[in-house]
């Protein structure tokens, strides 16, 4: 297991995103197996393990929960329990650090995006869904509706009618276009994709009516998602092969959901505890008594107010709170104590408020508590 990812980055804890991605510049280009004079095996682990903390300290939702739960709480976001370069997703950084320089660690599917006649994944998908707290304590699986493209049947992809594609007569197949033009310093050829076939090196002289030469068409797939309990804001949770299809044959990209969790009326959510209030009297509070307060498993449970709680105090339920994630442990919920103030008062009751203010801190004698008790019991 890896150390701690802000040690291992070198920031603090509060550090912002502009920061976080300036010190994985910094190790990438420090740690790449083709740059560093360390071992291969040694730079690459090296270059792994700053990675893996780039990609949880850069995503808020992956680093929230890194900061409650530790490593613990990212692994399971990883698609084989710990992180893997499947797992990368910067790979358009990296590129940005090293042009086209990449290392055989990043397996066939980073090798196969540098050729647009190589197979390559589809584009991922996101969905924003909103939750509730009670989702968070029990868990669900919700069925989504999801728009996504898929390999056009007619054409088998390949944009030309009844699949039938030929060598692009522009490029010769090459997919590339070369223009050299002239200047003080000499001649200077500049390289881009062909404009005929967008640099895939094939055309058709007739398009797919179905697809109209995309050789992709747009559909709703139902998909199913696994929301476990105690998760938190924005994490994201992802479906392989639910994305987009794929270029050349290659494989569709993923959705990821990312969760929102909807505010509740009756309780605020502080990680696994959760926060609720309760109204009471003044002799409740002064003299002690019981109130009944409903937890997020809608369980009715009588709360006893110690005598001398003050207004604002909070009471502790333990283990009423949310599951805590990966764990079977539950936070707790806490009650903060408030007072009814009623608007309007009856003469009697006037009468005593009156007498009590008057009264508040003397001491009284035996037979004065007695008189007062006695109005108090008669009312």
């Amino acid at each position: 297991m890896p150390g701690d990812y802000y040690e291992i980055l070198g920031v603090a804890k509060d550090a912002s995103q502009d920061e976080i991605k300036k010190a994985y510049r910094a190790l990438a280009k420090k740690y790449h197996p083709d740059v560093t004079d360390l071992s291969k095996e040694d730079a690459e682990a090296k270059f792994k393990e700053v990675s893996e903390a780039y990609e949880v300290l850069s995503d808020e939702g992956k680093r929230k929960t890194y900061d409650q739960y530790g490593h613990a709480g990212v692994n399971s976001q990883f698609s084989n329990g710990g992180f893997s370069w499947d797992d990368f997703t910067h790979a358009d950084d990296i590129s940005d650090i090293f042009g086209d320089i990449f290392g055989s660690m990043f397996g066939g599917r980073r090798q196969q995006q540098r050729s647009r006649n190589s197979p390559r994944q589809g584009e991922s998908l996101r969905y924003d869904m909103e939750i509730t707290l009670q989702d968070v304590l029990k868990g669900k699986t919700a069925e989504l509706s999801i728009p996504h493209t898929i390999s056009c049947g007619d054409c088998r992809g390949t944009g030309g009618k009844d699949g039938k594609i030929e060598t692009c007569q522009t490029c010769g197949g090459a997919g590339q276009m070369q223009r050299v033009s002239r200047t003080p310093f000499g001649n200077m050829v500049s390289v881009s994709d062909c404009s005929n076939c967008n640099g895939t090196g094939t055309s058709f002289k007739e398009r797919c009516p179905k697809c109209r030469g995309s050789g992709k068409v747009s559909i709703s797939s139902k998909v199913s998602v696994n929301i476990p309990k105690g998760v938190e804001e924005e994490m994201r949770i992802r479906v392989p092969g639910a994305g987009d299809a794929g270029y050349n044959g290659g494989p569709p990209g993923d959705l990821i959901v990312v969760l929102h969790i909807k505010k509740d009326k009756n309780f605020e959510r502080d990680g696994a505890n959760l926060w609720s209030e309760v109204n009471t009297t003044y002799p409740k509070l002064v003299l002690g008594g019981e109130e009944t307060v409903k937890t997020i498993d809608g369980e009715t449970i009588s709360l006893t107010i110690p005598s001398g709680t003050q207004v604002g105090g909070v009471l502790r339920i333990s283990g009423k709170g949310l599951p805590k994630m990966n764990q079977s442990s539950r936070g707790n919920m806490f009650v903060r104590v408030k007072m009814d103030v009623p608007s309007k008062t009856t003469p009697l009751e006037k009468e005593l408020l009156m007498k009590l203010d008057d009264q508040a801190g003397k001491k009284s004698s035996g037979k004065g508590r007695s008189k007062f008790r006695q109005k108090l019991d008669e009312r």
